[in-house]
């Protein structure tokens, strides 16, 4: 029987809820601690046959430019809404919010998401999530997007680090069911930060995700 991960109720990664203006993960340490959980064979998403040959994910080079000033705005109105995922899976969502930001003298706006499920969870429930693409996807990048975890913003200025982007789980393993970023979040630049694909991906941004 498939089994289904629920990305954003399971929280793939260890640090998943840390607050993006945490200081004690550098993205130096995320990218650490991401290798640690891929090579733990009880918290990571690779096939066996993968895992035993696993060494290290591909990552690009760090860089400061990446890292952004953003404006949240919160939205008052929140309509909840079925995010398509690469399964029949269907999960509830609300538009949280908006991030403005400027990245290489481009004005751009990703929406942040929240799950219904994971609202009402104690645990998660300040739990944010920003699924997005950009012209790297299907050549550098994984080609269905990649994500940014976040969480509720205690002040409307906050920090954004590309350098934290990662994978979705199905991107290593066809088990899993993971949200497809919706079009809105579609960066019309290169986000050359982050994890890069991992092996080789034919998927383009915005279809089905193997």
């Amino acid at each position: 029987m498939e089994r289904l991960i629920f990305l954003i109720g399971m929280c793939c990664f260890s640090l998943c809820v840390y607050a993006q203006e945490d200081s004690l993960f550098t993205s130096q340490g995320y990218q650490e601690h991401l290798n640690e959980e891929f090579a733990n064979k009880d918290t990571s998403p690779l096939i066996d046959e993968d895992l035993e040959n696993f060494k290290s994910l591909d990552f690009f080079e760090i860089d400061s430019a990446y890292i952004v000033k953003a404006t949240f705005h919160k939205i008052e109105s929140q309509v909840t809404f079925v995010m398509p995922t690469t399964t029949e899976r269907k999960p509830i969502y609300v538009k949280y919010g908006e991030l403005n930001f400027i990245l290489k003298g481009k004005e751009l706006k990703l929406n942040v998401y929240q799950s219904q499920r994971l609202s009402v969870d104690p645990q998660y429930k300040d739990y944010l999530f920003i699924p997005f693409t950009d012209l790297t996807n299907g050549e550098t990048t994984y080609g269905g997007g990649r994500y940014l975890d976040f969480k509720i913003p205690q002040k409307s200025e906050v920090i954004l680090d590309f350098n934290r982007a990662y994978n979705p789980y199905c991107a290593y393993n066809g088990v899993y069911s993971c949200p497809i970023p919706p079009e809105e979040n579609d960066l019309p630049v290169k986000i050359e930060a982050g994890v890069k694909k991992y092996k080789k991906h034919s998927v383009k941004k915005n279809n089905s995700v193997k």
